[in-house]
């Protein structure tokens, strides 16, 4: 057991690792360039056994260990299924990571409590406890679960010992709790009168899948915070790609999120770049039909700053031809204005303008999705409209993350 004291300054310092996946370990390094498992998109009629990817959260670094903790994870999907199976993630640990019990339930209402009667333990091998390997994930067996599309989901992890750096998603926009006490009990109660502690984090869990005729693929967003959901309301799901799960909720795709705050295109920034995380957070991913390709700002306006138009187009050619070689079409988001925030200049303004025009007409993406053209003000191109501004000039709030979403053509997506 662990005195509250230690918990809470793990909580609240935080600070982030440097970045330097049935019952299987997968080798999903996130220079990785063809993870072990990974699974072929499902066709409309797809039978039970295969499935579809409905949550994710992309490993973003590291946090303290939280040992003796169980932390309810709170998840929000987007297809629904007869089954389930959970992700969960050392990608980043440096020792073996021990998982004393894992759970899943769907969530009652706003806090850690769950459905009476929905509480499933996760097995892996058939064994309620699991090791996952330093720079590994381990995928659950099938779990039993009847889950809603759009619901929230509990997903309880218990760490009984100091695993070392624990591999987790820094920005959730989410609120998630945590039991002090860790012993078993705590993981599988129905109740959350346990978890007494909150956190804005989401540990371990970096992905849900489903399983049932309903659920007949699934679309990965990948990008950095504009994805990852800054600007918009905490514990809302107003996100761009939440607001696009809406949209195709009906047609049973689910909508992944591998959007990584402070993330780049071309080198390392928060967590690995999108070039050597493509496969480990998106490719591989269950069920992946399209991925839709919204990076690139970071690199704009970020130190080392990349200047070269030529890289950008070529970083897009490579994540294409990777697609492609899996099956899977590529929408190309362009690159959204950022005048007013502190890093603008007018040669980055330029450099922004340069990497549309090649996203618009370079031939390279199946479809683009115009951003862009949807959120800037039509007076001042270089701004983003203030109907649609947080107040960073960067970002987006909940209507500027409506707009995106429904700027999507439907018909790119499939």
């Amino acid at each position: 057991m662990v005195k509250a004291g230690r918990f809470l300054a793990a909580l609240l310092l935080l600070p982030f690792g440097t970045a330097t996946a049935g019952h299987q370990v997968e080798a999903t390094s996130a220079r990785d360039s063809a993870p072990r498992s990974a699974i072929a998109p499902p066709s409309a009629t797809a039978p039970l056994s295969a499935w579809t990817g409905t949550w994710e959260a992309a490993p973003s670094g590291t946090a303290p260990a939280l040992p003796g903790a169980a932390i309810r994870n709170v998840v929000h999907i987007s297809a629904g299924g007869r089954v389930l199976r959970v992700r969960l993630s050392n990608r980043f640990g440096t020792g073996p990571l021990t998982l004393g019990a894992v759970t899943v339930a769907l969530r009652r209402a706003a806090g850690p409590d769950a459905v009476p009667g929905s509480m499933r333990t996760a097995t892996f091998g058939g064994a309620p406890t699991a090791v996952v390997p330093a720079g590994r994930d381990l995928v659950s067996d099938p779990v039993r679960l009847a889950v809603p599309a759009a619901a929230d989901l509990l997903v309880t992890v218990h760490t009984p010992t100091d695993s070392g750096p624990a591999t987790y998603h820094r920005a959730a926009l989410q609120t998630s709790y945590v039991a002090l006490r860790g012993g078993g009990p705590a993981a599988d109660d129905e109740g959350g009168g346990a978890y007494t502690v909150t956190t804005g984090h989401w540990y371990y869990v970096t992905g849900v899948d489903v399983g049932g005729p309903a659920a007949v693929g699934s679309v990965v967003a990948v990008g950095d915070s504009l994805t990852d959901g800054a600007g918009s309301t905490r514990d809302a799901n107003h996100r761009w790609p939440d607001r696009l799960a809406d949209r195709l909720r009906s047609r049973g795709l689910g909508v992944l999120n591998a959007g990584i705050n402070g993330n780049r295109l071309l080198v390392d920034g928060t967590g690995p770049n999108a070039l050597s995380r493509l496969d480990a957070d998106a490719l591989s991913r269950a069920g992946v039909r399209t991925l839709i390709v919204f990076e690139g700002i970071n690199d704009i306006k970020g130190t080392p700053q990349a200047t070269d138009v030529r890289a950008y187009e070529a970083a897009y050619r490579t994540i294409v031809a990777r697609a492609h070689a899996r099956g899977i079409k590529v929408v190309g988001a362009t690159i959204t204005p950022y005048a007013g925030c502190s890093a603008f200049t007018p040669a980055g303004e330029d450099l922004r303008q340069r990497v549309n025009a090649f996203i618009r007409g370079g031939r390279v993406f199946d479809a683009v999705a115009d951003f862009d053209a949807v959120v800037r003000d039509p007076l001042r191109p270089e701004w983003i409209r203030a109907a649609y501004d947080p107040g960073d000039h960067l970002h987006f709030n909940d209507a500027g993350m409506r707009a995106l979403a429904g700027s999507v053509d439907l018909s790119t997506v499939r």
